[in-house]
């Protein structure tokens, strides 16, 4: 063989399969990232839910019976309103007559929307403490909340007892939950409440420097003078009853819209607002009362008299400005300055903003701000991360259900019409007597051998065909080798061997090269790294005894498979590929010939067109094309072959790659299938709707199976989820060892199976994906030549 060496200074110009390879080089990496960032992306979902649910950095210890010798006693006998300015603690009571309705742990869906009505009804506003999880989920309730003049505060992100929490947590749970309402509605808030809150009192030596630190970052901490105990479920006239205060006083009174079934709460609102406004109480909000405390005392500052309400300071630094403003200074804290400066509540005429209901409003919500900037964007960032969260992980739990029940379903049917086929093939007396596909087929037959540089193969490759215990004819067809496979093949010196040298144009057209060449009407077809057991070719073409049998699918078995990715590949020949055969075989619906060992009648394969060029699953393409031609195809599982399987992970990702991204093209090519009528629309109604469940939708989905197995065992329930994920390895075991027992293969590999469900598979998924990916952008590929290491000698060597 000669070749030319181009003249200096000018480049060869690449041929076509240069470029097309050049071409899919240049996809693959942008494709497999994608495929990563989508498994990123799921991930991250559920990751996000599963914070929003608490059920990542959960935290549920709640501190109780502390200490409370380290907090002023002038704080633990004041009111409900603690503000901080210039390190200056200071307490304020509501005043008389005077009812400040808060709601905690909302919103929901179902019953914040009813009690607004109750609000509205009787024209009374409200402030709500909002778990920031939850107005991240349910932001349109929020916004209605606002619109309607209620107030809002921070009840924490995660409703998460922040006396065990550091520094870091807490600010985190400020902002986060900042974050979220600045998302949904447009606003941060300086009010706040501690999750397990109640009454000042109960402010304990853990828990009182929380309320100093989120009083200097200017929250106005609100606790409770009147609990309804709504959640204790006792009754509208007990909730009214533990709701009123006592002696006319004025009062912050907690009720709650979330946490459970809070209908009692929505009877018990309307008719509590009636019965106080009857008493002569008036309602507003946190920044109501403020305001009009704050308007009190600059009054009495003047006259030298007390206000309507009590204040109560207590210095623990530096004294500063007054309640009023520490309420203001809030948004100082979450990194910026929302809405600009404003004054705080109360600063302005109450008595003339009394008379005009647009400064009402705008008193009864001034704890609030409106959000801009950064904070406005990350919020409403925040609010379509959680919005896709909310509609993926429903959506993903069903499609696991699926998973679970294909999955399932697939190892039944696999087992059942496995042991069926296995009973009819194998029968030796009974019914029918013993098993036999008609007269002993004895012709000679031709066996195609497509080379492109085999040279550490080719050679075994033949002399285990020299072997046969069947007349052949064996043509080789070398498709442009540079590695000298042509001259090995020739040098052996081997009878009823036939060297066909081509242009390198790629394995469909070296075996339909082969097949116009053929000397008789069966042709058996393989790769030029396989090796066939004596009788291989003779058990093969038995079969074609069955006139109406067009292809027989032979059992290919992995030869190198001493190393771990060997084994994993062998478990997955015998149990995968082998029992799937089985069970397409007796729904006449088989959708793949193994390119290792295959047989076909030579005017069918001339009847469908040969081997296309259309898909990278020649195979596939071919079989499902003799199907729609009314030709039935079968496995013979007496019928071995052995084949060096990638003994790389690189390798092997490319192989797998090409055979799950050509099948997809394969499916397409021949989707019509599913409307034709006779043999052809029994493939495509039974067939490929099978294929298209078992060997791409639920690979592809199967991955949620480990990735929720995962998630549960860090975050749910870890013996739950093992003991689940175990029984599911269990299953898979006893179909695996069936699978082997069919086989007669030494069990001894199962012992790799756990190891293959925790890597192997999870590569497997990464391939399909990344073939999917491939498939919905219009990629297009090329045959790819995998390197080979001849490793695979003769059957008996084999262990």
């Amino acid at each position: 063989m000669t070749s030319t060496t181009p003249s200096r200074g000018r480049r060869r110009a690449p041929t076509k399969m240069e470029r097309a390879a050049g071409k899919a080089a240049a996809l693959q990496k942008p494709r497999v990232i994608l495929a990563l960032l989508l498994l990123l992306g799921l991930t991250s979902v559920m990751l996000l839910d599963g914070y929003l649910r608490s059920e990542i950095g959960n935290d549920a210890r709640v501190r109780d019976g502390a200490a409370y010798d380290k907090v002023p006693q002038k704080i633990l006998d004041g009111g409900p309103l603690l503000t901080f300015t210039g390190g200056t603690a200071k307490t304020q009571s509501v005043p008389k007559k005077t009812i400040v309705l808060t709601f905690d742990d909302g919103p929901t869906p179902t019953w914040t929307p009813q009690i607004l009505k109750v609000l509205d009804d009787n024209d009374v506003e409200a402030t709500f403490f909002m778990v920031g999880s939850m107005v991240s989920r349910y932001p349109g309730v929020v916004k209605d909340l606002v619109d309607q003049g209620n107030e809002v505060g921070i009840h924490t992100f995660t409703h998460v007892d922040l006396s065990y929490q550091g520094t870091g947590r807490l600010q985190r749970e400020l902002k986060q939950t900042q974050l979220a309402l600045a998302g949904a509605a447009g606003i941060t808030t300086t009010l706040f409440r501690a999750p397990y809150s109640s009454e000042i009192n109960a402010v304990d030596n853990y828990s009182w420097p929380v309320y100093k630190e989120i009083g200097n970052l200017g929250y106005t901490s609100v606790f409770v003078d009147t609990d309804s105990d709504d959640w204790k479920k006792p009754g509208v006239s007990k909730i009214v009853q533990w709701a009123t205060p006592k002696n006319n006083k004025g009062a912050v009174v907690l009720m709650h819209d979330a946490g459970g079934d809070r209908s009692e709460t929505v009877k018990a609102l309307d008719t509590y607002i009636k019965k106080m406004k009857a008493k002569g109480y008036s309602f507003t909000t946190v920044s109501g009362a403020m305001a009009k405390l704050n308007g009190a005392q600059n009054g009495a500052g003047r006259t030298g008299t007390a206000g309507s309400g009590q204040a109560v300071e207590a210095g623990v630094g530096q004294t500063g400005a007054g309640a009023g403003a520490g309420a203001g200074a809030g948004a100082g804290a979450l990194g910026e300055q929302p809405g600009g400066a404003q004054s705080a509540p109360g600063s302005g005429s109450a008595d003339s903003s009394a008379n005009n209901s647009s400064n009402k409003v705008n008193i009864e919500q001034s704890g609030q701000r409106k959000a801009t900037g950064s904070t406005l964007y990350e919020g409403k960032a925040l609010i379509y991360a959680v919005a896709v969260a909310e509609w993926v992980l429903p959506l993903l739990s069903w499609l696991l259900l699926v998973v679970g029940v294909s999955v399932m379903g697939r190892f039944g049917m696999m087992l059942i019409l496995a042991r069926r086929h296995y009973g009819q093939r194998n029968r030796k007396r009974g019914k029918g007597g013993k098993f036999s596909w008609g007269p002993t087929v004895t012709r000679p037959v031709t066996v195609i051998v497509p080379a492109y540089n085999e040279k550490e193969c080719i050679a075994n490759t033949l002399h285990s065909l020299a072997q046969s215990t069947h007349p052949i004819e064996i043509i080789v067809v070398d498709d442009g080798s540079t590695d000298g496979t042509k001259e090995i093949a020739e040098s052996l010196g081997l009878p009823n061997v036939r060297v066909i040298r081509q242009e390198n144009a790629g394995k469909p057209a070296a075996l339909n090269n082969g097949v116009r060449n053929a000397s008789y009407d069966i042709v058996v077809m393989m790769d030029g790294d396989t090796v066939f057991e004596p009788d291989a070719v003779h058990q093969l073409v038995q079969p074609f005894a069955d006139p109406g049998i067009g292809a027989v699918a032979g059992n290919a078995k992995v030869g190198n498979r001493n190393t771990i990715i060997g084994a994993w590949q062998h478990i997955e020949y015998v149990m995968g590929f082998n029992l799937d055969r089985r069970m397409y075989d007796l729904l006449r619906c088989m959708p793949t010939i193994p390119g290792a060992i295959g047989a076909f009648r030579r005017d069918a394969v001339l009847e469908v067109g040969g081997m296309s060029e259309d898909t990278l699953a020649e195979d596939t393409d071919i079989t499902i094309a003799m199907h729609r031609a009314g030709w039935r195809v079968v496995y013979q599982e007496h019928a071995r072959a052995w084949t060096e399987a990638p003994s790389s992970l690189k390798q092997l990702w490319s192989q797998r790659y090409r055979w799950s991204y050509g099948t997809m093209q394969a499916l397409w090519k021949h989707r019509k299938s599913l409307t034709d009528k006779g043999p052809s629309g029994r493939f495509g109604r039974i067939g490929m709707p099978l294929v298209v469940i078992f060997q791409i939708i639920t690979p592809v989905l199967a991955p949620l199976i480990d990735v929720f197995t995962i998630y549960s065992m860090i975050f749910v329930d870890f013996w739950a989820s093992l003991l689940a994920w175990l029984a599911v390895l269990v299953v898979q075991l006893v179909c695996a060892a069936y699978a082997f027992r069919l086989d007669r293969e030494k069990y001894r590999y199962l012992a790799m199976l756990p190891l293959q469900q925790l890597a192997y598979r999870q590569m497997m998924y990464l391939v399909l994906i990344h073939s999917s990916v491939t498939a919905l952008t219009g990629g297009r590929l090329r045959w790819q030549k995998l390197k080979r290491t001849g490793e695979v000698g003769t059957p008996a060597g084999v262990s």
